[in-house]
């Protein structure tokens, strides 16, 4: 067992999944990660999961293997997302489902599973995945947003409902961010979308993991139910 314990991350292949991987493991934790895909790097106490988040069946399993190999969870970090960035009348309802299955509904499961593990032993500590999107309310990106605002809402709520379990929710809102998920967007709307924050540039991964860090503290017990959107917006 690692000093820090055992943490899970979803969406590990790459972006900031994959920091987020090599950065955990350099600070002595256990960690399971997952995506559709097989991981292309490997470390002695990385363990992944080809799976998509929203196939229950294969989420179960995977928590099961969890609870057999550790015996507990302490960390889970929901970062699988996807986006669709197009108007709503070019939007297919194929596009719908799967940013919705991905987003919310990955969330959801992976939330759930986490915290019968978490609530044996009264600890635990989950991390949302938001998005300033949401907040400002951005055109050309109605289902990404609002799949987003779903997840600050299941936020809210379950850390009401795992609170009395020793379990806090958290969410962390990254500003545009030089991954996958952006490099469909047209030059001249990121540059307007930075314009609107306080801070006028693109946010980077150790802004992510400094609040990340923040929640997951043991400190952090009194922390719960927040959503911090970076970048002063």
């Amino acid at each position: 067992m690692s000093q820090q314990g055992v943490m899970l991350i979803t969406g590990t292949r790459k972006g900031i999944g994959k920091y987020l991987v090599d950065y955990y493991i350099q600070r002595g934790w256990i960690i399971y990660g997952c995506s559709r895909e097989p991981a292309d790097f490997a470390y002695d106490t990385y363990y992944h999961f080809c799976l998509n988040v929203s196939d229950e069946e294969k989420v179960k399993g995977m928590f099961a293997e969890i609870g057999r190999r550790e015996g507990r969870l302490d960390v889970l970090i929901n970062n699988a997302g996807v986006a669709s960035m197009n108007h709503v009348i070019l939007t297919p309802l194929s596009t719908v489902h799967r940013v919705l299955n991905t987003n919310v509904v990955g969330t959801f499961l992976f939330t759930r599973e986490a915290a019968k593990l978490m609530m044996k032993r009264k600890w635990g500590r989950i991390v949302n995945f938001a998005t300033v999107a949401t907040a400002m309310k951005l055109q050309g990106e109605a289902i990404y947003a609002s799949s987003k605002a779903a997840v600050c809402n299941l936020t809210e709520i379950m850390a009401r409902e795992l609170g009395d379990l020793g379990i806090t929710v958290n969410a962390v809102g990254p500003t545009p961010t030089k991954t996958d998920l952006i490099k469909s967007v047209p030059k001249g709307k990121i540059d307007r979308l930075l314009e609107q924050q306080a801070v006028h540039r693109f946010g980077e991964f150790p802004d992510i993991t400094n609040v990340i860090d923040f929640f997951i503290r043991p400190e952090s017990d009194f922390v719960t139910g927040q959503v911090i959107y970076l970048g002063g917006i």
